[in-house]
């Protein structure tokens, strides 16, 4: 993490921090600094740019020309789960496959890079915090800039917190010699801190409908509620020191559903195509945009994302990760289009070209992710395709949780039979015939994905619910927090691999976490506690 702690924005804007310890009291003549840059609109618009410019951090070189370690959602989001296996090649980057495992160490590739780059976004977020009140910006900008630097600091130190624990609390841009002035945090302190971000971003921010088409992206009340319903949502399945009841997820969920800002699209299959980005479906969508001149191991501006190449076919021009399993393919009831809108196998026919898929040399399941397939991009780490983080289902689906666990199963049924409807009537994915770039029929028949029962209640109502959240949201790195705030992620492994991963457990309230290793390099220069058995 030390490398980025100066590098503050992206390729357009670079300035030096100045000391707060040692300021003279009139501002230099000429000169910007940390005091006086937000006072400018369109820096401030640029500060907080810089903060949502982590979210699409994959791989590749960033604007000062460091490298940025291989780091993917689905990495622990699918690979760590039952959804997914490593793919590619056996002996192809096994830091993925130790991370399946339980077996990986202090210095793994995917676990730095997540770490290093989360500290970027807190950091920056910082940078803007610390500086807006002083800015004297119009109100309702600098509201609008305050909330949606809150909302990101929440989300990295939502994203650590999940993946590692308490951590460090910083409300400010700290500098290298102050890395170990702040020791871990408990992981109820850690939460308390997101949620008080996430709060004051609902009260900052403006609805989806506020924002202009250029604006798209950007943090809002929505994206704010929803994030604070899955943090507390995780929490009462996992370490619930702070004492949440299912009644606030309901709450938080129904204020966005009652908001008139979401809708589910009509047609499954549209989400993930680029017809699809920022739909009305989308709470929360990290942006990209396709960048021709980026070349391999190149410094060229980085708009694009790598998450697709690395999970394309490696038969063609992609590079073969993140196996959908048999086991999630299982999951389908028959005649669902969403299985073939969310993975394909060899002979299937993707955006017009049929698949090839070399099992098991190149690929260790028979099957890809769909949604994240397009055709290949003119950059070879530039994909333009958008990473959606929060979809308008899955608010709708943690409301059917939350309102099967307080006593309104007629309410979770409901939501459950709206979106079973909105998945029958899906087509095939776009291009499902060779040469073609059309949407065809499924054909679904009309018995396929029938009503649920009125009559469903309890374990067998909450099984249903967790049933259609896996075919719903399947290879959206949802999955193994999944199972891990429901308690059923350590019987989901081999009796090996789970033994290896309850070694690597804090234990919480409710049930125990599996966390990664803090890199041995911030553990030394931190001074800090590293998780169990690294």
């Amino acid at each position: 993490m030390k490398k980025y702690v100066m590098l503050i924005f992206t390729t357009t804007i670079v300035f030096f921090l100045q000391s707060c310890t040692d300021f003279l009291e009139k501002e230099p003549l000429g000169r910007e600094t940390d005091l006086n840059f937000l006072k400018d609109p369109n820096n401030a618009i640029a500060a907080v740019n810089a903060a949502y410019d982590v979210l699409q951090y994959d791989e590749g070189v960033d604007g000062q020309g460091n490298y940025l370690p291989h780091n993917y959602e689905w990495m622990w989001g699918d690979v760590l789960s039952d959804d997914a296996e490593k793919g590619s090649t056996p002996s192809d980057f096994d830091a993925i496959q130790e991370l399946k495992e339980w077996r990986t160490t202090s210095s793994n590739g995917p676990v730095t890079g997540v770490w290093g780059n989360l500290w970027v976004g807190v950091f920056r977020s910082n940078f803007v915090l610390q500086n807006i009140d002083k800015s004297g910006l119009n109100p309702d900008l600098l509201n609008r800039v305050k909330g949606e630097a809150k909302f990101l600091r929440a989300y990295y130190y939502f994203y650590l917190a999940r993946l590692f624990g308490g951590v460090p609390l910083f409300t400010s841009a700290v500098t290298p010699d102050q890395y170990n002035t702040s020791k871990r945090a408990s992981l109820s302190e850690t939460y308390t801190f997101i949620e008080a971000d996430l709060k004051e971003a609902i009260s900052l921010l403006p609805e989806k409908g506020s924002y202009a088409t250029t604006d798209a992206g950007r943090a809002t009340k929505g994206a704010a509620r929803g994030y604070l319903a899955r943090a507390i949502m995780y929490q009462i399945g996992t370490d619930n020191k702070n004492g949440h009841k299912w009644d606030e997820v309901y709450t938080l969920t129904k204020d966005i559903m009652n908001s008139g800002q979401y809708s589910l699209v009509n047609n499954y299959a549209e989400i993930f195509d680029f017809v699809g980005e920022n739909s009305s479906e989308s709470v929360f969508e990290v942006q990209a945009s396709e960048f021709s001149t980026e070349e391999w191991g190149g410094n060229a501006n980085k708009t694009g994302v790598t998450n697709n190449i690395i999970q394309n076919n490696r038969a063609t021009w992609g590079w073969g990760f993140n196996n959908p399993t048999q086991s999630l393919a299982a999951e389908f009831e028959p005649n669902d289009p969403r299985k073939g809108n969310t993975l394909y196998g060899n002979d299937d026919v993707i955006l017009g070209v049929k698949q090839v898929i070399k099992y098991p040399e190149q690929n260790a399941t028979g099957y890809l992710n769909r949604k994240a397939a397009l055709l290949k991009p003119a950059g070879p780490k530039a994909s333009g395709q958008n990473i959606r983080k929060m979809r308008y289902s899955d608010i709708l689906l943690m409301n059917a949780e939350a309102a099967a666990n307080t006593g309104k199963a007629s309410e979770a049924i409901a939501i459950l039979n709206q979106i079973r409807d909105r998945a029958r009537k899906s087509t095939k994915s776009l291009g499902s015939v060779e040469g073609t770039m059309t949407y065809e029929s499924a054909n679904t028949p009309t018995t396929a994905l029938p009503a649920v029962s009125s009559s469903l209640t309890g374990q067998a109502l909450m099984t249903a619910i967790w049933h259609e959240r896996r075919v719903e949201l399947g290879m959206e790195q949802l999955r193994f927090w999944d199972l891990v705030r429901t308690g059923r992620y350590y019987n989901s492994l081999n009796a090996k691999v789970k033994a290896a991963c309850q070694s690597h457990s804090i234990v919480g309230s409710v049930n125990s976490i599996p966390v990664l290793p803090i890199p041995v390099n911030d553990v030394q220069s931190w001074g800090l506690e590293q998780n169990p058995n690294y």
